[in-house]
């Protein structure tokens, strides 16, 4: 035995029987260094050990090496994970990175777990992007910063590393995906079990959605094989669950009507399902020509091209990073990216040429000796010993980076009191306690904040539990909304009966912002083009708005309208529009010492900074983003206690030009507009002191305010209605828990690699 043999790992990652590559990947890579390096294989008490990252808790039924399960949209597991890794005999942590495997913008929850761990780290990067977002490249560079060793399995990805995200490479280490070890011979024996003895069989494997471009496979296809009737084409895979969510089995179907056009049904074989481990090496072995007509240029790697080269496959590819550097020194051909008549020039030099596909899978075979699992498990084990080492000279660079910066700790995301008040309808305005009052009905403002809230829930989690709630919302905006002049009707009874025949400006300003949110947050293609239809509808009337409060409701509306329409002119002229009448109120009220739009603060006051700030950034004008940044500073400062608590404008009274500031009926909707505004100042100035001033607003809702009350009802997840001066008012209604909701989600986007601030 060596000295890796007494190193107990975990490895984190999805994990079988959920279906993704993630999942086969963690398990071949359990399984392999659990009996190639330890002798034995998994099992209750052995040295390899899974933490399971699951996207739907409770549904998968885990081997017994499973020691611990997150729930990927729940912060308190990832926490919990790291408390029983720093106090079990863990020697190392084996972490599987691809963005989406972890919640949050950019999977920033799983750095709730790596912030508190205490053990040596290797990661492995299953996704290296060369044009990352700010937030990829930040969580990637962290990932990086905190991890011992950093494993890529293409040499394209160390480059990218160093270029993109200035990553060192000397903890940088290349381990090819693992493969199992299929034996290369005839083909004929395993063609004959799956029924088509004496063809030609070309394979394509995995899961099946529109970026593995069959269509030109079967384009391809049906130029060879009138002088190769014989070929028979196997795509074997069950659909992608994300495509198959969005659009059932329509791509596949389209393949299918594809082959009857260009009658070439009879040479294509769909093979729907998941196929286990033993089915896939027949598979492999019967296959005499393996293709990969990818479209992702940029894909770096590729579990079933890995498994095609090494189980000695006569290969056709585009030629995405991957395939260039695995196919080199002649073990493949690649062909160009989209096109079929290039394909079909690779599938006729090969057909015709027995002694070139046989040159061309032994090269493939010989090569893929070096990326077989028990290879592979074997160089695992030896990183994961360098990982140790390397830890221990680490541990004084960890221990100061984490007394500088400290990431905070917030509550998960609960939907429950959202629900609660939520019917068929849309969200009923008031409660009674935590109960909802059907007597006060229901209004667009609140439907459209709502709305906001849901997308913004699908977009961080994919919580397929929002999506009713979402479309009821969306279609209570629909039924509010009024063709004829493109105004929205505002206050509706519990029986459905309009009580007004047009609503407030405030109304017209807050559905348009929640439309444009959905537009560039939309779960569907159908939600996506309603809310786009409804909004163009809704914005010919924002000429006629009178009250600056709707047009930076507007403008909040219009700047995530056009993320999704860059190209819309007369969009981004009305939003200039309304930033220009904004500064034109400005220069009539505003003073040095009173720097506001009227002579009164009353509600929802930041909006108005936050919309001439993201205005500013849109148009490219500094002058309105610096405006937006002085009102901002100006709102912050007048709102801030004695000990630097929020201390929001109340109800009671507002805040006069000449008198006094309303300290009471503080309203759980002028912290979440805070938020929003810091938000927007931070991402346009980059200053870390917004950051800052979001954890002091958010703090407002759990107890740091003038009553030290916490204002979230932890038993309903609601939020109470006001803090008034003898404690809380005790009513849980909507405008409080989407104002809690929105304000707790935004900083759940909100943190990423970098932390944020304490003090």
């Amino acid at each position: 035995m060596t000295a890796q043999n007494d190193c107990p790992v975990a490895l984190i990652g999805s994990y079988v029987p959920r279906r993704c590559g993630i999942a086969t990947f963690t398990h071949h890579l359990a399984s392999a260094v659990s009996q190639a390096v330890h002798g034995e294989p998994l099992s209750e008490d052995g040295k390899v050990s899974i933490v399971a990252m699951t996207d739907r808790a409770g549904e998968y039924s885990y081997g017994c090496e499973v020691r611990v399960e997150i729930n990927q949209y729940r912060r308190e597991d990832y926490r919990n994970a790291a408390e029983i890794l720093n106090t079990s005999r863990i020697g190392v942590v084996s972490l599987q990175h691809e963005y989406g495997l972890y919640a949050g913008e950019a999977g920033a929850y799983l750095f709730e777990l790596l912030d508190r761990l205490r053990k040596p780290l290797v990661s492995t990067l299953h996704t290296v992007l060369s044009e990352p977002s700010p937030q990829q490249r930040e969580a990637m560079q962290w990932i990086c910063r905190r991890s011992s060793t950093v494993v890529v399995m293409a040499e394209r990805a160390k480059t990218i590393l160093k270029e993109v995200y200035d990553i060192p490479l000397d903890r940088v280490r290349l381990i090819y995906h693992g493969v199992p070890d299929v034996p290369s011979g005839d083909t004929e024996p395993f063609k004959q079990r799956l029924g088509l003895g004496g063809r030609t069989m070309i394979l394509t494997f995995g899961l099946l959605g529109p970026g593995k471009a069959i269509e030109v496979m079967l384009e391809a296809l049906g130029q060879v094989v009138p002088d190769h009737p014989d070929v028979a084409y196997v795509i074997l895979g069950a659909t992608h669950p994300g495509v198959r969510r969005e659009s059932g089995e329509q791509y596949r179907l389209s393949l299918e009507r594809q082959a009857a056009e260009l009658g070439i049904h009879n040479n294509v074989l769909f093979h729907n399902r998941y196929v286990s481990d033993s089915d896939l090496r027949e598979y492999l072995q019967a296959a005499d020509i393996y293709a990969t007509p990818y479209r992702g240029k940029e894909q770096i790697t590729s579990g079933t091209l890995a498994y095609a080269v090494a189980a000695g496959q006569a290969i056709i590819s585009t030629p995405y990073w991957h395939a260039q550097e695995l196919l080199s020194g002649g073990r493949g051909r690649l062909a160009n990216f989209d096109d079929a008549n290039d394909f079909a020039d690779a599938l006729r030099v090969l057909l015709g040429n027995p002694e070139e596909r046989a040159r061309m899978r032994k090269a493939a075979y010989d090569f893929g000796r070096e990326m077989i699992w028990p290879t592979v498990a074997k160089r695992y084990a030896t990183v994961f010993e360098e990982a140790k080492d390397t830890f221990a000279s680490m541990a004084g660079e960890l221990i100061a980076e984490r007394k500088g910066l400290l990431r905070v700790s917030l509550p998960d995301v609960h939907l429950d009191h959202l629900f609660t008040m939520s019917d068929d309808t849309g969200i009923l305005q008031h409660a009674i306690y935590m109960t909802p009052d059907r007597r006060h009905g229901y209004c667009t403002d609140d439907n459209a904040r709502a709305l906001i809230v849901a997308a913004m829930a699908w977009s961080l989690f994919q919580d397929e539990r929002v999506l009713p709630k979402l479309i009821t919302y969306l279609s209570f905006l629909h039924f509010a909304h009024m063709p004829d002049s493109g105004r929205f009707r505002n206050f509706m009874s519990y029986d459905r009966r309009w009580l007004e025949n047009d609503g407030s400006d405030d109304c017209q300003g807050r559905a348009l912002w929640a439309l444009g949110y959905l537009i560039s947050h939309a779960p569907n293609e159908s939600t996506g083009r309603l809310a786009r239809d409804l909004f163009r509808g809704a914005v010919v009337g924002v000429s006629s708005l009178e009250w600056p409060r709707a047009w930076a409701l507007s403008i909040l509306g219009l700047h995530y309208y056009l993320r999704a329409e860059p190209d819309d002119a007369a969009a981004r002229d009305t939003l200039a529009g309304l930033a220009a009448r904004l500064e034109s109120r400005f220069a009539e009220h505003a003073t040095e010492e009173w720097p506001w739009f009227e002579d009164i603060v009353t509600y929802d006051n930041a909006r108005v900074p936050q919309a001439l700030i993201i205005a500013g950034v849109d148009l490219g004008k500094q002058e309105l983003v610096d405006r937006g940044i002085r009102v901002l500073e100006w709102l912050v400062d007048v709102q801030s206690a004695e000990d630097g608590h929020l201390s929001v404008i109340g109800m009671e009274g507002w805040y006069k030009k000449s008198g006094e500031r309303a300290k009471y009926d503080q309203q759980a909707l002028e912290p979440a507009a805070l938020i929003g505004a810091c938000k927007a100042a931070y991402r346009a100035s980059g200053e870390r002191k917004w950051l800052t001033e979001m954890r002091r607003c958010f703090e407002w809702y759990i107890g740091k305010n003038d009553n030290g009350q916490s204002m979230v009802d932890f038993r309903s997840f609601g939020c109470y209605d006001g803090l008034e001066k003898d404690g809380v008012n005790e009513n849980q209604g909507a405008e409080s828990v989407l104002s809690w909701l929105l304000s707790l989600l935004i900083m759940h986007e909100m943190q990423t690699g970098d932390a944020l601030e304490i003090g």
